[in-house]
């Protein structure tokens, strides 16, 4: 009798485990300035989101797991001009751009990033690969692109990333710095991410960008450092930052949030908004998405907006800007 109860405990038990009422995914567009978005921009940027956030759901739903949701939404979102990542990447001081991107798995903390790569079409794909197919976190520059090449990830000329609109925010860019006006939370509009929890429990991040426009060449942001821009862990929280770089590496933003909730206790919402409210404080601008292991979404932000969405098992599908 007493083994047939240990049988039927540890069934039950796997059961619980292996499957789950909550699950969700939340994705964003980057945080900054965005007061001249015209209705018709506002509309495309909405619609995106909406689509890419219906689709990566439709993984979850079947059964997927959590790292594919992200790294799907990401890709998703790179491939659109709308945002600065993958197509839509915003030009360095040399006129080129130079991307970073970086994913995590919460299971075993799995964690792949790329920085300052110029040819490769999604390299949220190209994170991934490094996660799981090396035995290294990060791949940076021409080493990137040759580990790319050699493994058979789409490479594409520059011609690929043109974009007259980014070219006239460059010549901008370079005008405001030669008059000493800063303008970096603008620069910083469009950095994607993901965060996602699967029914088997497993929580995930990715995040991708173009940085910021005019930096130096081979500057890189929080977007690709594990800690900064991306964090999973199960069991706790998954985050995907956006705003001003050096801060958020600073003060590592995206493990901070998880931070409090494991050791303070603190629930996902409030979690999240006092590490942007301390940002604020030393006028550090942007925003973040986060989902706990019972599906619970935050995006708080403290900057003019953020592109932003969520649906979960437990939320119908929710897409703002402001």
């Amino acid at each position: 009798m007493k083994v047939k109860t240990l049988l039927f405990l540890i069934i039950f038990q796997t059961s619980y485990i292996m499957s789950s009422d909550n699950f969700g995914i939340a994705v964003h567009g980057g945080a900054g300035v965005m007061k001249n978005l015209s209705e018709e921009q506002k509309q495309k940027i909405e619609n995106k989101i909406s689509d890419t956030l219906i689709k990566a759901y439709t993984i979850l739903e079947k059964g997927g797991s959590s790292i594919d949701a992200v790294e799907f939404a990401v890709a998703e979102l790179e491939d659109s001009p709308l945002f600065n990542a993958g197509k839509g990447s915003v030009y360095n001081s040399n006129g080129v751009q130079e991307m970073d991107a970086s994913i995590m798995s919460g299971k075993d903390r799995m964690a792949g990033a790329v920085a300052s790569i110029q040819r490769i079409k999604n390299p949220i794909k190209l994170a991934r690969k490094v996660a799981e197919s090396t035995e290294h976190v990060m791949l940076v520059g021409e080493g990137a692109e040759i580990f790319a090449k050699n493994i058979g990830e789409t490479i594409v000329d520059q011609d690929y990333f043109y974009s007259e609109k980014n070219l006239k925010r460059l010549k901008k860019a370079k005008a405001k710095k030669n008059a000493g006006i800063q303008s970096a939370t603008q620069d910083k509009i469009g950095t994607v991410g993901a965060v996602a929890l699967d029914i088997n429990g497993n929580i995930s991040a990715a995040t991708s960008t173009g940085g910021m426009t005019n930096k130096m060449p081979g500057r890189v942001g929080d977007s690709p450092i594990i800690g900064s821009g991306t964090w999973a862990q199960n069991g706790v929280c998954g985050v995907s930052s956006t705003g001003h770089g050096e801060y958020f590496i600073k003060y590592q933003v995206a493990r901070e949030v998880c931070a409090r909730i494991e050791y303070l206790d603190k629930n996902i919402s409030t979690s999240s908004k006092e590490i942007l409210n301390e940002l604020k404080n030393i006028d550090a601008e942007g925003g973040l998405i986060a989902i706990d292991s019972e599906a619970n979404i935050a995006m708080p932000f403290n900057t003019d907006g953020m592109i932003r969405g969520s649906i979960t098992s437990k939320s119908i599908l929710n897409v703002a800007i402001y």
